[in-house]
């Protein structure tokens, strides 16, 4: 940690300004950050103008000839958008560590007997684990930053590769990951229509996003969740929406306005479906930024949320540009617990609980 450059509390070299500071405008620190690690990348610095618009996520790029948006998957290819499927797949032995493994029918009962057939935890098979390389933020304490590097050297996937892992008897449950599953959601969609339509027994269709999709894709996504027993779990960076912009780099207020937009629709969805719950917020206690008092607004909101709309609160690791930060202390995480009981949301759960540590900062 460095002392903020405005009034010296302790903030991440990344960020260069304290939480405070940067919830009064001070953005330019974090905003030179992103520019500087996304050219080392050759990722454009900010969402790009003056260009054929792509309309996937909430960054609205205008992809110019010959580049790439801001996710680094769609490209403008002689005046047209393309996107390459751009993923890799592993086999995870259920249960697994998934945001919404409380409320999972891989790990409890929830959902018995119509999306699993044993009353708890799905030993002895699997989860396919798709990881899709790109995303539509560039949070710089990114837990899965080889999506960022690895994204030119990726070959294209075969979509009917995926077809066939998922397809496996014990394979119980599809999640798109990554990166995040956004930019390549048109590809993830057409092979989980494909799998649910050609199998006859369990398979769930999951997301973990950042749920800043374009609305009617977004619902498309969740509609294949609902039907198939799958469970949509959206990560909330941040409420302010310029800590949000400072750790993700795009536009906060954007961000935050599609952010309602899509949890309340997907909210609204899952009432169709009361269990297990359609849609799981989780947030990542990030130190010194993601403050308890950031983690009371989400929660406020996820509990006006229409029916139970689950939280998860994930410990943080240091890693990618913020390895500076200690893990997420167990005094932050206690706090942020309570907080969100406090808010109203019926159902909190603490991930990551190993990765706690008992750091002293400010929280």
């Amino acid at each position: 940690m460095v002392p903020c450059k405005a009034c010296g509390k302790p903030a991440s070299r990344a960020v260069g300004y304290c939480y405070e500071c940067v919830k009064r405008g001070r953005l330019e620190e974090a905003l030179k950050t992103h520019a500087s690690a996304r050219s080392r990348l050759g990722l454009p610095p900010a969402p790009p103008k003056g260009g054929v618009r792509c309309g996937v996520c909430v960054n609205g790029c205008e992809v110019p000839p010959g580049g790439v948006g801001y996710c680094g998957i769609w490209r403008n290819e002689g005046g047209k958008l393309k996107a390459d499927l751009k993923a890799y797949s592993y086999l995870d032995p259920l249960p697994t560590n998934c945001v919404a493994t409380p409320v999972c029918p891989a790990a409890t009962p929830r959902g018995y007997p119509r999306y699993t057939d044993v009353k708890g935890p799905e030993v002895g098979y699997f989860n396919l684990a798709v990881f899709a390389y790109g995303c539509t933020l560039d949070c710089l304490f990114c837990q899965n930053w080889e999506h960022k590097t690895g994204l030119r050297s990726a070959k294209p996937a075969r979509p009917e590769r995926l077809v066939e892992e998922a397809l496996k008897p014990e394979v119980r449950c599809v999640c798109f990951f990554g990166g995040d599953p956004t930019p390549q959601m048109p590809h993830f969609i057409r092979i989980s229509r494909e799998v649910l339509k050609r199998s006859n027994g369990i398979k769930r269709i999951c997301w973990e996003t950042n749920g800043l999709a374009n609305p009617n894709i977004m619902k498309l996504a969740a509609e294949l969740s609902l039907k198939s027993g799958g469970i949509v779990k959206v990560d909330w960076k941040a409420w302010d929406p310029n800590v949000y912009e400072a750790l993700t780099g795009v536009d906060g207020r954007k961000a935050l306005r599609r952010l309602k937009e899509n949890t309340q629709m997907i909210a609204k969805m899952g009432l169709k479906r009361p269990d297990p719950p359609l849609l799981v917020v989780s947030t990542l206690l990030v130190p010194l930024y993601v403050t308890v008092e950031e983690v009371r607004r989400i929660a406020e909101y996820v509990a006006s949320l229409p029916g139970n709309v689950p939280m998860v609160l994930l410990a943080f690791y240091p890693t990618w540009l913020m390895s500076d930060l200690p893990p997420t202390s167990r005094a932050h995480a206690e706090a942020a617990l309570e907080a969100a009981r406090e808010a109203g949301v019926r159902e909190v759960y603490l991930e990551n609980e190993h990765l706690l540590s008992d750091a002293e900062y400010p929280f």
